[in-house]
């Protein structure tokens, strides 16, 4: 039996254009492709995070693997893909577990100011997070002149908020002693 070669470059984009999930062809440049593009950088970091929790953290990863689905929609809805929407109850759920996780953590926590890392899966979720922060900032700049789902800034929004508590979570959890800002370091 023959297989079927099916390549998946088109070449419709070589003259500096692409297709919305529309079929509406816009410039590559446009910041619409920004945004999308950080959403995507965003979701192949998550998938990276996946792969490096430990197993100990089975949990955390299968919801890990919900946002990547959701990151998904998002991405689907900014290219105006017919019939596809985040959903409210993503964001519900968003924030239900994010209030979760720190019920679960004890102290003042969220108080400090503490030091990028800790953990591996800890710098992990720090840099996720900070990308996260940029996709957030990008959607913000674009709603500026576009339409946006007020949904998904609500939910770039709370999944930045969940990452770094996901980040408190895991060091907490393996006890690491969190190294916190120290603004008496400074060289005179």
């Amino acid at each position: 039996m023959k297989k079927t070669f099916l390549s998946i470059s088109t070449k419709t984009g070589d003259q500096g254009t692409t297709s919305l999930a529309n079929g509406e062809r816009i410039s590559k440049v446009d910041p619409l492709f920004d945004l999308i593009g950080t959403v995507d950088e965003l979701n192949s970091w998550l998938g990276l995070v996946v792969t490096k929790l430990a197993a100990g953290f089975a949990s955390q990863k299968n919801f890990l693997l919900e946002v990547q689905n959701q990151l998904f929609f998002i991405g689907a809805e900014l290219a105006l893909a017919p019939k596809v929407t985040l959903e409210k109850s993503a964001l519900t759920k968003l924030e239900k577990t994010s209030e979760k996780l720190q019920k679960e953590m004890v102290g003042e926590w969220h108080k400090k100011f503490l030091l990028p890392g800790g953990t591996e899966q800890g710098a992990y979720l720090d840099i996720v997070r900070t990308i996260a922060r940029r996709t957030e900032r990008l959607a913000f700049k674009y709603a500026s002149d576009h339409q946006i789902s007020e949904l998904i800034l609500k939910y770039l929004n709370r999944l930045s908020d969940y990452l770094y508590i996901l980040r408190c979570y895991i060091n907490h959890a393996v006890e690491y002693q969190e190294k916190q800002f120290d603004k008496t370091s400074q060289s005179k």
